[in-house]
């Protein structure tokens, strides 16, 4: 019984993942993010695609990104700041695992 555990777990792991992906897409859909970022091109801020490139790879980005989603940020891409965003910590740890997703 002990020897299932693992893979079973493992296996349940594995296909949670892109319901997680799913779920912070979701979100961001319902929040106003959608008013001035793309995932895929320019709007207003960056494209989400180019924030994920730009901290690919660094240690401590999930918690970067999710501060600069909660708290807003300035001049970091550009003049025009982002605002604070009225999102709890977890709904901006969740969004920011999902913009760092993307490719």
């Amino acid at each position: 019984m002990k020897r299932l555990i693992l893979p079973l777990m493992t296996v349940g792991a594995l296909l949670a993942a892109p319901l997680a992906l799913a779920d912070g897409e979701a979100l961001f859909n319902s929040k106003p993010c959608v008013a001035c970022h793309k995932v895929d091109s320019k709007l207003v801020g960056p494209a989400l695609n180019d924030v994920a490139a730009k901290y690919k790879g660094e240690e401590g980005a999930v918690a970067t990104v999710a501060g600069h989603i909660k708290n807003g940020v300035s001049g970091l891409w550009g003049p025009i700041p982002m605002p604070a965003n009225q999102v709890t910590d977890e709904e901006a740890t969740e969004l920011a695992e999902w913009v760092l997703s993307l490719k």
